[in-house]
């Protein structure tokens, strides 16, 4: 029996690193999008150590044009994805919305929602032809309320359940699959990216409570994955257990 393909999109860190991992582990063939060559090439070569074939593409997914250049390029068994995980996201900075940066503004709303729409553009009509396929999106508790100075970042997420849920209504004749994993605390690279680099403060966010995993992400997105057909998993809250909302955090 041929393998299933899925397709996970900023897959050379955290979450997304994870569930490239988890899927070649769970018997998949793996296409893996990230910008950085060096980290592509080496997590392809961890995923055929645990048994997958591996498609590399290098793009941003801010970069529609890279974007759709890179899609065609897939033939064969490739262009036959049965699940899309788009993770390719990130929040820079943490400040006052009155005080907030442009650039990163920018940055966050092109990966984090049209970078989003991009792959969803290009991926889900060949899934609707064959009447196959599942969308997994990585959305964040962001998403269900704002918190103190994650304004932008919030309502980037809040778009991706907005997003996802519009997906699913519009696919809901076909057999496609559409979930949003939306997970809270997280330690993976991502604090170190919203706070540019400053690492010091981004250990801050993690003392007093034991965060999630990037596996821990993946392992509830694989699940999604391999419920049965008739099953759709639309929406999944995972947070650490000291956790109770994007802004409830009990730490000891």
């Amino acid at each position: 029996m041929e393998k299933k393909i899925v397709m996970v999109t900023g897959a050379t860190s955290g979450i997304g690193e994870a569930c490239a991992k988890k899927f070649a582990q769970g018997g998949y063939n793996v296409i893996i999008t990230g910008r950085k060559a060096d980290k592509l090439a080496s997590l392809k070569t961890e995923l055929e150590q645990l048994g997958a074939e591996v498609c590399v593409l290098e793009f941003d997914v801010r970069n529609r044009e890279a974007a759709k250049k890179a899609v065609e390029s897939l033939t064969g068994k490739w262009a036959k994805i049965d699940v899309l995980v788009n993770n390719a996201g990130l929040a820079l900075g943490l400040d006052p919305e009155y005080n907030g940066d442009f650039e990163d503004w920018d940055i966050m709303i092109d990966t984090n929602v049209k970078g989003l729409l991009t792959m969803t553009r290009y991926i889900v009509p060949g899934m609707v032809e064959r009447n196959h396929g599942h969308v997994i999106n990585i959305g964040s508790v962001a998403g269900d309320a704002a918190y103190a100075n994650g304004n932008v970042y919030c309502a980037t997420k809040a778009a991706v359940k907005t997003i996802t849920d519009g997906l699913r209504i519009d696919v809901a004749d076909t057999a496609i699959r559409v979930t949003n994993v939306k997970p809270g605390l997280v330690q993976t690279n991502f604090s170190n990216t919203r706070f540019h680099g400053d690492d010091e403060r981004a250990e801050n966010v993690y003392k007093g409570i034991k965060p999630l995993t990037g596996d821990d992400i993946a392992d509830v997105t694989f699940y999604a994955a391999s419920a049965p057909e008739h099953v759709q998993i639309a929406e999944v809250l995972v947070l650490a257990t000291h956790q109770a909302s994007g802004s409830v955090i009990m730490r000891k």
